[in-house]
């Protein structure tokens, strides 16, 4: 009997590829396993990389839109912005399903919404009525008040919060332990140096940082 239900659950076992086997796709990796998926890596290194840690790595990019049918669906475990949105929209335009992947330990309001492809990592906290858009890294404690809209492929680093009523548009990249002041709003592609503290708007396609943040780069 007992045999049986081992079985059972083997054969119940979701199974999900990870593009990109970094060290950011290690930390998707475990919280795809603790979602219950069973994990392999695909990378566009492949063949001189093989393995990631236990895991293997089957291929590259083409090798997994060959074997996709075999999988639940496919993350990316990309941590660059402008790579991982390339990545995602091939497999969105392909039609591959990307699942919203949360740590156990994140808390996240039933109030608020997470697109396709998003990834919580532990530790974070997402309050009500924020909107996260497609292929988003809320990165470890990172918090983000009330009412935030968070674009498409933007990257909200490890410590990092996000006062109530901000957005931060599409492709933006908000570096470890920087502070955004309530109801700012952080231009798209635009990056925010870490430890920053965010008190005025910042326009797309810049480089700010600092406390005050400033831009430094355009």
């Amino acid at each position: 009997m007992l045999k049986h239900l081992i079985l059972l659950e083997v054969s119940m076992t979701k199974k999900l590829a990870i593009l990109g086997a970094s060290g950011h796709g290690k930390v998707v990796a475990e919280i795809a396993e603790l979602c219950g998926y069973s994990v392999e890596f695909f990378d566009d290194a492949y063949p001189s990389k093989r393995t990631l840690e236990h895991w293997p790595v089957l291929g590259d990019t083409e090798a997994l839109l060959r074997l996709v049918s075999e999988y639940s669906g496919v993350a990316v475990g990309i941590g660059n912005n402008t790579i991982r949105q390339q990545k995602f929209m091939l497999l969105l335009e392909k039609g591959i399903n990307c699942p919203v992947l949360v740590h156990p330990l994140a808390s996240i309001s039933h109030y608020s919404h997470l697109a396709l492809g998003t990834v919580v990592m532990s530790g974070a906290t997402i309050n009500p009525f924020v909107e996260i858009g497609k292929g988003v890294i809320i990165n470890t404690n990172a918090t983000i008040d009330h009412d935030c809209v968070i674009g498409d492929y933007a990257h909200v680093c490890p410590g990092v919060s996000i006062g109530g009523g901000c957005s931060v548009e599409r492709s933006t990249w908000i570096g470890i332990g920087s502070a955004v002041k309530q109801d700012i709003k952080i231009g798209e592609s635009s990056i925010i140096g870490a430890g920053s503290v965010v008190v005025r708007d910042i326009q797309a396609g810049v480089t700010a940082f600092g406390n005050p943040a400033k831009v430094r780069k355009v």
